[in-house]
């Protein structure tokens, strides 16, 4: 049960399904890679997340401004 939960991003997937996802990602990438593609994946969403903040406080300022000019 736990460990659905923590997945519940995926969708309708159960544990069986989820575990032959990282069964063939670990064939595929090997065991050395995958602490790199983990961290770079880290990296491409907190860049993401960032841009997305700084998106979001740019259009929150803007409709500041333009409340104060009327």
């Amino acid at each position: 049960m736990v460990f659905t939960n923590i997945f519940l991003f995926i969708g309708g997937l159960g544990g069986t399904e989820v575990l032959l996802i990282l069964l063939a990602i670990l064939l595929l990438f090997g065991a050395k890679r995958i602490p790199e593609l983990a961290k770079g994946l880290g990296r491409g969403i907190r860049e993401f997340k960032d841009a997305t903040k700084e998106v979001k406080n740019e259009i929150e300022s803007s409709v500041k401004d333009d409340s104060h000019t009327k």
